[in-house]
């Protein structure tokens, strides 16, 4: 909860010193663009007016993102983030289509500009200013892995590249007559739309419910597997709350003589181990393996042998003979482009069937939710 608290605070600061850094630089350009007669540089301060509202957007997001759970919601309130950072998204786009639409009223009706040496240089100082800003914001993002930092750190890098062809259309203006503001805001309003599309996917992405990252869930694997008790982990499942902060489900296989003294005692190192190491509070469910039953270890390797022959089956796992009813049970897991699993299942039991006509098989599908 401490760590959670310090990771807002610091968001928090870095959004203030966006505010600070946009604020300073929208009195600048507004004060350029007025003395210039440019529209490009008018809106380029109204850009950085909205880039202040996106960090107080962001301020806003992570204070209530970093609220504790409650009744109404035990999982916390992390995936407000995720909201601030489509709220930024909206912001990117709604500026990329205000440039497109006063670049094509600039490159239908130019007008000639008025700039000065001192315009330039204040026009350089604000590309420079949103380049370190943007970096900032990007490095900050990462390190505090918050959504609404990086795509304010993309928004600040892309503000620069219309300051560069604000400055570009500047000095053509004051050195050949040329009047390139138009043209050049156009190709620029293009890169901030596909920016904001980006942005707004991901962080619905997000929202909607995406596949854990795969590295990440095979070092979960891998660390459950270091207890010698455990022969395998399965069905991993992760559910994302916000930044950081997952809760998931896993299927163990061990051996089907421990007690429940003892595996109460396995699940109690393994919970508090794997939320050390990735912050994620797992639950854990069995899968037993026959350890005295001879003809289980033969059903076993038929099963494995049949399974091999279908390249739509990705896994095979919670195998166990149940010799007193005769039963055997496994779960495989299919692609996500298999639609129709029935017919797998039918062939793989009818050919099991006939090599064991005193078992019946039961046969479970599974879903590739993690690597």
């Amino acid at each position: 909860m401490q760590q959670e608290a310090s990771r807002t605070e610091e968001i928090v600061r870095v959004s203030y010193r966006g505010i600070g850094v946009n604020l300073m630089l929208v009195i600048a350009k507004a004060a350029v663009g007025l003395h210039a007669h440019s529209i490009a540089v008018i809106l380029d301060a109204v850009n950085n007016l909205s880039d202040a509202l996106s960090s107080l957007i962001t301020i806003i997001g992570a204070k209530l993102a970093g609220k504790a759970a409650d009744r109404k919601h035990p999982y916390g309130h992390g995936r407000i983030e995720y909201i601030s950072a489509s709220l930024i998204a909206v912001l990117v786009l709604v500026a990329g289509l205000t440039s497109l639409k006063e670049s094509v009223v600039k490159l239908i009706h130019p007008v000639q500009s008025d700039y000065s040496v001192i315009s330039l240089v204040i026009l350089s100082a604000g590309i420079a200013a949103k380049l370190l800003l943007g970096r900032y914001y990007k490095k900050k993002g990462s390190d505090l892995n918050s959504g609404s930092l990086t795509a304010s750190g993309t928004d600040a890098m892309f503000d620069a590249v219309i300051g560069l062809a604000t400055l570009i259309g500047a000095a053509a203006s004051m050195s050949l007559g040329w009047n390139l503001e138009g043209i050049l805001g156009i190709a620029i309003s293009g890169f901030i739309l596909k920016a904001g599309i980006e942005i707004i996917t991901e962080t619905l992405n997000h929202i909607i419910g995406i596949r854990a990252d795969d590295e990440m869930t095979a070092q979960i694997r891998s660390r459950i597997c270091e207890y010698p008790e455990v022969h395998g982990a399965y069905d991993l499942i992760l559910h994302n709350y916000g930044p950081d902060k997952y809760f998931g489900s896993v299927h163990i296989e061990i051996d089907d003589h421990l007690t429940a003294r003892e595996i109460d005692a396995l699940s109690r190192q393994i919970v508090p181990q794997i939320y050390q190491d990735f912050g994620v509070l797992l639950t854990i469910g069995i899968y037993a393996t026959n350890t005295h039953s001879e003809t289980a270890q033969q059903i076993r390797e038929a099963v494995r042998h049949i399974v091999s022959q279908y390249p739509e089956i990705l896994q095979m796992h919670g195998f166990y003979t149940e010799e007193a009813v005769r039963a055997v049970s496994f779960d495989i897991m299919l692609d996500y482009e298999t639609e129709q699993a029935e017919p797998i299942t039918d062939a793989i039991r009818q050919q099991l069937t006939e090599r064991f006509p005193d078992y019946q098989f039961f046969i479970n599908i599974d879903r590739d939710f993690s690597e």
